[in-house]
């Protein structure tokens, strides 16, 4: 598999590149804490889950906002059809268009507010991840999760966590035996004894996910 290797300054933090990266930070994990080891012996060689970064990775976290999976993987592939997914495309684009995509009328809000914010993309790969969340929630539409998602994904921090995730608070209320459904503030508590691999320890979570409710938790 081809790695995407973006470049980032020391405060960016370390940054998953490759498969290796994820099975560096799985094992570690495993040994930190015994039943992420119980998890992966269900889930087998955890996705690499990098993407590219820049206006379409953040749109797509956008649409994938309060929809099930397969919901938004329908609605991206039909924004994708109709070339709908650039910031001057979105600008120009009435709200019909994007209906017909099938972008609610908040999310149509939402997807004009990203295409006028003027993000420096580039500039988000060598912040602190802090800083990234700021920035971009910043933008009307974008709240912590979201944010949170494209620093894991797009710009490949180790080290984010994402605990407003439905699917990750599930999955951890299984794995770790819990009495009910851990809340934001609660789950971010308990990753913070999975730094500094804690982007691969939700990605732990998301295939444990997978497992116990037969459907997937993350695009």
């Amino acid at each position: 598999m081809t790695s995407i290797v973006v470049s980032a300054a020391p405060q960016a933090g370390r940054i998953i590149h490759s498969l290796d990266c994820v099975a560096e930070g799985a094992v570690w994990l495993c040994q930190a804490e015994p039943r992420f080891a119980t998890a992966m012996a269900q889930c087998g060689p955890l996705p690499l889950r990098r993407r590219t970064d820049g206006f379409a990775q953040l749109l797509s976290a956008i649409v994938s906002q309060q929809v099930s999976v397969a919901s938004a993987n329908a609605i991206w592939k039909r924004l994708q059809a109709a070339r709908l997914t650039g910031p001057r495309k979105i600008k120009w684009a009435s709200d019909e268009d994007l209906r017909a995509a099938g972008l609610s009328r908040q999310k149509i809000r939402y997807a004009r507010a990203l295409s006028e914010a003027g993000i420096d993309f580039k500039a988000l790969r060598d912040k602190p991840t802090h800083d990234v969340v700021t920035i971009l929630t910043e933008v009307s539409g974008i709240g912590i999760w979201t944010a949170e998602i494209y620093a894991m994904f797009s710009l490949g921090r180790a080290d984010v966590f994402a605990p407003g995730d439905l699917a990750l608070q599930e999955a951890a209320r299984h794995l770790f035996e819990l009495e009910k459904r851990p809340s934001e503030k609660e789950l971010r508590s308990l990753a913070e004894e999975w730094s500094p691999w804690r982007s691969v320890a939700a990605r732990i979570l998301w295939a444990y996910y997978h497992v116990v409710k037969d459907r997937e938790g993350i695009r």
